[in-house]
């Protein structure tokens, strides 16, 4: 009667256990499918990819199903719901991903094994060459421990050099991938080192990037048997046994590391299978295990401790994994029923939301949700016009050197760019208003300090040309026809390249306004047609209001360069009149030494070309009566008439440039040039804020509001794709229902295993009073 009771009582325990198991392996897979913020407990595997990882794990099932060799064998992480059932001779199998179904496929294993190659196959030929989506299997047999186990792809670690590119670009990859899957807390690390010093922490390096303290990692090391017999000294098998704790850094799980040993050779039928069975494959392990223990007790020359046995060999990795993860089922009762709580009122909410979406697909309702949109969109692209902190920087904002590379850069003819130290703000991560206007004080700096190209005396003789009466020279007509050239071959590509920059800013409040609406709850989810709409006529709005405002600046780029005005283009005259003054005086000290007539024709040659007014007559009158002084008043109109003749010969007849002339057309260029550049730059800048950033405030909201009305009387379904819309949230819908179920099903389930815990705990403190009345 009394073994009756016991076994009903360990028959009732192991029932909890595998419903509890089988509660978790369903969240597991809730988690995975659906993408919930919880994880049950799991056994993730992490190593190299010639430590044994997967030969580990078919020695802790109990039977082989993985491509195990050289190479990199697991292309994608392989969950193993394990369930122990000593009723089962066969391993029955379950493929719970194939093919995106959520419902489980019954497989052999010949077919998990080859599904498991083909995924191998098909990641090898795609450029990622791995995935970080799970194969996940359910598997029940006599030898399986009640463990859920996640197998991941083996870290690789690559040469140096130019020539293993591809092979550093698949290990960042890998480690990518396992980082991703160690970040889970719930997660127990099995850490594999094959290595004989535990100094060389290759693995362990990864996995203490994600657990420093290795609190929740278990050291596995593999391949114990080819090790023992590279130890010469027992005293160096002592250490390789109980490593020093300054060897180990943390709190490992276990105080001390597993040494295990797998036996090579493959199940099967053929020539080149080791076993026939997997009844064959388990005794071997069994045995290989004894023969580590006596391989190490003879190396040590004493018998193994206890301790030091219940680390060795695969069974006891297998038993501490089980009890540790069960134990880790059993604290983590309480907590994943707050969860599900949670989850399942975030998935009501949602199919609420569904269902009010179905109700309001109606003509009137979907008008009135557009135009809603539109006005909330609109004020957010005013909102960061005007400025705003809403939208993170780190993710939407760009510094200088972003927005060059993004949006173009101002070049000049010689390539140049402009120093970005030398602009305000330029290491900020800036968007609206305050881009656009970072942008244009960067346009005014480049293009305010262009100075005037230099010019060649070929240049100067060219514009010359033959006038259509006479074939004399107008050096006033020269300096225009070379100011205007160089002036529009130098500020033309600066329009060009504001242009471009402004428009890559104005479209970058569209993603940005959108981040806003979402934040707001605020976003048309759902009608993808309609958002696209929208963003089609904002960017249309954008480029054909940038090109006007630069053909409208253009027009006036090309009136400036087209017809001189001196009143316009030379604002600084005094300027000018000094440097004539002084070139004047030059010329003439220079001709003190010849006679008085060839200072008087060097001086006669500027004052017609740089005198355009009554008040400089006085000042050469001055350097005359000194240049003329003791010389009679018939010697001084000869004098004048010889003057006369020799301006007319430099300026009109003779087309030898002299140095004087040269230099009062450089004079005239420069102020004429600087002219066109300060015009350019003033009314660029006031026609690109008036007829550029202007229009987002004031005609943007019409011209959307006009096409949207116009497309809702045209074509109202096209516009929000009712019906693709009602198919979609009606898929939605079933998914989400199906979700809700299931959270409500595993709901329950915590709920009454967490009661019968609760209950089997107050019954044990109960039993010894009892057992004492």
């Amino acid at each position: 009667m009394e073994r009756d009771e016991e076994a009903d009582g360990v028959n009732s325990q192991m029932e909890r256990q595998w419903r509890l198991y089988e509660a978790y392996n369903e969240l597991h897979g809730l988690a995975q499918e659906f993408e919930t913020p919880f994880d049950a407990p799991a056994v993730l595997v992490v190593g190299h990819q010639t430590d044994g990882k997967s030969a580990l794990v078919e020695a802790l099932m109990g039977f082989q199903f993985n491509h195990v060799g050289g190479g990199t064998k697991t292309r994608r992480p392989i969950t193993l719901h394990m369930k122990y059932d000593p009723d089962c001779e066969a391993p029955l199998c379950h493929l719970l991903s194939y093919s995106d179904s959520i419902v489980p496929r019954e497989m052999s294993l010949q077919e998990i094994q080859a599904y498991i190659e083909a995924e191998n196959m098909r990641l090898e030929r795609e450029p990622c060459q791995f995935s970080a989506k799970e194969i996940i299997i359910r598997v029940e047999y006599k030898y399986c421990p009640n463990l859920t186990i996640i197998d991941t792809p083996g870290l690789v670690a690559p040469a140096p050099g130019r020539k293993n590119r591809a092979l550093q670009s698949q290990a960042r990859a890998v480690e990518s991938l396992v980082r991703a899957k160690m970040q889970h807390k719930e997660f127990i690390i099995l850490c594999l080192e094959d290595c004989s010093d535990w100094s060389n922490a290759t693995t362990r390096r990864v996995v203490m990037q994600i657990d420093p303290e290795l609190s929740r990692t278990v050291i596995v090391s593999t391949k114990l048997d080819t090790k023992i017999p590279q130890f010469a000294r027992s005293s160096d098998v002592e250490v390789f046994l109980s490593p020093p704790a300054c060897t180990l850094d943390g709190f490992i799980l276990g105080d001390s590391p597993f040494f295990t040993s797998v036996p090579s050779g493959r199940v099967g039928p053929g020539p080149d299978s080791v076993y026939r069975s997997n009844d064959e494959f388990k005794q071997a392990i069994s045995l290989r295990e004894m023969e580590d223990i006596a391989s190490l007790e003879e190396k040590l020359g004493r018998l193994l401790s206890e301790q030091e046995r219940s680390r060795i060999g695969v069974s006891k990795l297998r038993l501490f994994l089980e009890e540790l993860l069960q134990k880790r089922y059993m604290d983590s009762v309480p907590l994943i029923i707050p969860l599900l709580e949670k989850e399942y009122r975030g998935t009501t909410r949602k199919l609420s939301d569904i269902n009010r979406e179905l109700s309001t697909l109606d003509e009137a309702k979907l008008k009135e949700k557009g135009r809603t949109f539109r006005d909330l969109f609109l004020t957010k692209l005013s909102l960061l016009l005007k400025g705003t902190v809403v939208a993170p920087p780190e993710k939407f904002g760009e510094t200088l050197q972003d927005e060059r590379a993004n949006g173009g850069a101002f070049v000049g003819t010689d390539g140049l760019q402009f120093p970005q130290k030398l602009i305000p703000n330029a290491a900020m991560r800036l968007y609206g208003g305050a881009q656009y206007h970072r942008a244009m004080a960067e346009f005014r700096f480049v293009v305010g300090g262009i100075k005037c190209p230099p010019i060649t005396r070929e240049e100067i003789v060219n514009a010359c040309g033959v006038e259509d009466i006479h074939d004399g020279t107008n050096y006033s007509r020269t300096a225009c026809v070379i100011a205007v050239a160089k002036a529009r071959d130098t500020f033309e590509p600066f329009l060009h390249q504001l242009g471009c920059r402004l428009l890559h800013i104005l479209k970058r409040l569209l993603p940005i306004s959108v981040y806003l609406l979402q934040k707001d709850g605020e976003y048309l989810s759902g009608h993808e047609v309609f958002l696209r709409r929208v963003a089609l006529a904002f960017n249309n709005f954008s480029e054909s209001t940038e090109r006007e405002c630069r053909e409208k600046c253009m027009e006036d780029l090309m009136s400036t360069t087209r017809y001189v005005t001196w009143s316009l283009h030379n604002k600084n005259r005094a300027g000018l009149r000094q440097f004539l003054d002084s070139f004047g005086g030059s010329e003439q000290s220079a001709a003190s030494g010849n006679s008085i007539s060839a200072g008087l024709v060097q001086e006669s040659s500027l004052g017609p070309v740089a005198n355009d007014k009554q008040d400089i007559k006085p000042k050469a009158d001055v350097k005359l009566s000194h240049l003329a002084s003791g010389i009679d008043s018939t010697t001084c109109a000869q004098t004048t008439e010889t003057r006369l003749a020799d301006l007319l010969d430099n300026t009109l007849w003779n087309r030898r440039l002299a140095p004087s002339s040269e230099r009062i057309v450089y004079a005239l260029v420069q102020q004429i040039f600087h002219g066109i550049r300060e015009y350019f730059l003033a009314s660029t800048e006031l026609k690109f804020n008036c007829f550029l950033l202007m229009p987002v405030v004031d005609k943007l909201p019409a011209l959307l509001r006009e096409d949207l009305e116009s497309a809702f009387e045209d074509e109202l379904d096209n516009v929000f794709d009712i019906t693709n819309l009602q198919h979609s949230l009606g898929e939605r819908k079933r998914d989400t229902e199906i979700e809700l179920k299931r959270i409500q099903r595993l709901k329950e389930k915590f709920r009454q295993i967490h009661e019968q815990l609760s209950l089997h705990q107050v019954m044990s403190k109960l039993s010894p009073v009892s057992v004492s009345h």
